[in-house]
């Protein structure tokens, strides 16, 4: 087998350059006065370029941040007040307020500072006694906020202020009265916290993290000796979810593997567990399991297996006489091809039958219903998929490249094709997929990060109207118009994922396989505490090493694991900020990036 190397490493730097082509930062949503209809424009720091702040009113809704009043870069993510914005992430979700709102295009970071009368200080509090934190109003007169604590005391004030306080005895719950006792935090964790500052009423309530979830019972493969692992969803740290079988019997969700903390209760297949509740009995089969720690929602979807999925229809290359097969994912759940289609009408349908088939009103995404009506295709090349359990699809518009190159003053010309035209070294398509793009021994200097014009990117079509940059290097997420990328001296092989931005750049061995950078996937990011590392697609061999290191290149933790799917890593005990992770195995190195935020 041939060495596989793919170096992840990332060096992180703040600055802009003029070929970054960020111009304005705005936000927008429904949260934001004009909704989803125009930016409001944030203004731009006069000595940090990358950091752009706001004052603003907003609702409880959605936003993002974007660029230059367009969608081509945006950001966003599902954490809130705080967080790291990704390209096309998730829109952020807003309680309603008035905030001070500070974003960095560099590096994604993002902090919605509230503006509230009322907050909550002590040793206890992340700002100890010198600094409240402030809450946000839930309605009249109720404030809430969620906080990560100490043991220590608290109370609650107004105005930043000690004219008018509320403190008592008791916890976790109790009423608060002016000028009373210190509330004593008797166990550190997270907490959401509750104020009424019309009763005083209070309440502090824990939000426990798992490190497991799983089902176990006399319906499940282990019996009622062993659990069932379910996987935490990447980016909902609530949910989680397994396929699994069930037999005659009746079973219960549970924590960390211990009956401390377990659910039951409901009617299958789904309902609302209670905590300690009665056994749930189960209807053999086979299913896909969710389960919300949050909400106790449970949810059971039947497992059902096509030997084929296909489209359909006069948009379709085979019309409306013949499916164009698409291609399943190892559960054979979710199917996908990529393809050009017609303006027309479109359906999906299984075993190339109607028996069973999805059609929908919307486009280009919805969900399938079956014998739904035909889906309202526009003509273009698409990603299309459908989730044949819950019927959702997606059409999604893809670019295939004619040409992708490298270019700047530090690759292999020495100048900037603006300077020298045609100075471009050209990348070769991958044959099964054409997406990614790779070059060997393209050789790189040192980049100048004080000069604006130091550094590479690459670029579409021998041109600037497609081009993808980031600080970062030897390896990350390029986005259109980012910033040059700082490289280092040495001769690479170069991977370049066009749909994505990710690329990698490899020490030329000769014997180096071109690798989908985006092969390993590490979530939740940022991480709280638990964070997963799912190394299943590749071979790792029998011994995997990760190896953690901050910001400073400090080595902070250290595994040594057999696992050849999932890796947990518990980083309750860091600190907050940016982590690099290298992980090694079978002539394997790769790195990946993390933040941890509490």
């Amino acid at each position: 087998m041939k060495k596989q190397l793919l170096f992840m490493f990332v060096f992180m730097f703040i600055g802009f350059v003029s070929f970054g082509q960020v111009t304005t930062v705005g936000i927008i949503g429904s949260a934001t006065p004009n909704g989803w209809d125009s930016d409001i424009d944030m203004v731009q720091d006069a000595s940090d370029t990358c950091v752009w702040t706001l004052d603003l009113t907003l609702a409880a809704g959605e936003a993002k941040f974007r660029a230059n009043d367009g969608w081509d870069i945006n950001w966003g993510s599902p954490d809130f007040p705080s967080g790291v914005g990704t390209q096309g992430g998730a829109n952020i979700p807003v309680f309603a307020g008035e905030y001070t709102v500070t974003f960095n295009s560099c590096t994604g970071e993002y902090t919605f500072d509230v503006h509230s009368p009322i907050g909550i200080i002590g040793d206890a509090t992340p700002g100890g006694w010198d600094e409240d934190t402030n809450m946000f109003e839930d309605s009249a007169g109720v404030f809430f906020v969620d906080l990560e604590l100490k043991v220590g005391g608290a109370k609650f004030r107004k105005d930043d202020d000690w004219t008018v306080n509320w403190g008592s005895a008791d916890f976790p719950s109790g009423v608060g009265t002016q000028g009373g006792d210190n509330i004593a935090v008797s166990k550190a964790g997270n907490y959401h916290i509750t104020f009424d500052t019309t009763s005083g009423a209070y309440n502090f309530e824990e939000k426990v993290e798992f490190e497991y979830i799983g089902l176990i019972g006399d319906a499940t493969p282990g019996g009622w000796d062993t659990d069932t692992d379910m996987k935490q969803d990447a980016n909902d740290p609530d949910v989680w979810q397994v396929d699994i079988t069930l037999i005659e019997g009746s079973f219960k969700f549970r924590a960390n593997h211990d009956w401390g903390l377990n659910w039951g209760g409901g009617i299958f297949p789904n309902d609302t567990a209670t905590v300690n509740g009665d056994n749930i009995v189960a209807v053999p089969g086979d299913y896909r399991v969710t389960f919300n720690t949050n909400t106790l929602i449970y949810n059971f979807v039947e497992l059902k297996k096509y030997e084929a999925v296909g489209i359909i229809g006069d948009a379709t290359p085979g019309g409306w006489d013949a499916d164009t097969d698409l291609f399943p994912n190892e559960d054979s759940t979710i199917w996908k091809a990529d393809m050009t289609l017609k303006d027309g009408g479109a359906k999906f349908r299984a075993n190339h039958d109607w028996t069973v088939n999805w059609g929908g009103a919307d486009f280009p995404s919805g969900i399938g219903e079956q014998d739904g009506a035909n889906i309202p295709v526009v003509a273009g090349d698409y990603h299309v998929s459908i989730n044949t359990l819950t019927g959702e699809y997606n059409f999604e518009v893809f670019v295939v490249y004619d040409e992708i190159s490298i270019v700047g003053k530090d690759g292999p010309f020495g100048a900037w094709p603006d300077d020298t035209p045609n100075f471009d070294t050209y990348m070769t398509v991958d044959a099964d997929n054409n997406q990614l793009w790779t070059a060997t021994g393209v050789t790189l200097t040192e980049a100048d990060t004080t000069a604006d014009d130091s550094g590479i990117k690459f670029r579409a079509n021998t041109d600037w109207t497609v081009n993808w940059g980031a600080r970062d290097f030897p390896s990350g997420t390029g986005t259109q118009g980012g910033p040059n990328i700082w490289c280092k001296a040495g001769t690479y092989d170069v991977t370049l994922n066009s749909l994505t931005g990710e690329y990698v750049f490899t020490p030329s061995s000769g014997t180096s396989e071109p690798i989908d950078p985006s092969s390993i996937s590490v979530y939740p990011n940022p991480v709280n505490q638990i964070l997963n590392v799912d190394i299943s697609a590749l071979d790792f061999g029998n011994q995997v090493v990760v190896n953690i290191y901050d910001i400073s290149g400090k080595l902070v933790n250290r595994t040594v694991t057999n696992s050849k799917e999932l890796i947990k890593v518990n980083t309750s005990e860091f600190n907050e900020g940016n982590y690099f992770m290298n992980i090694t195995g079978n002539g394997i190195l790769v790195a990946k990036k993390f933040t941890i935020l509490k």
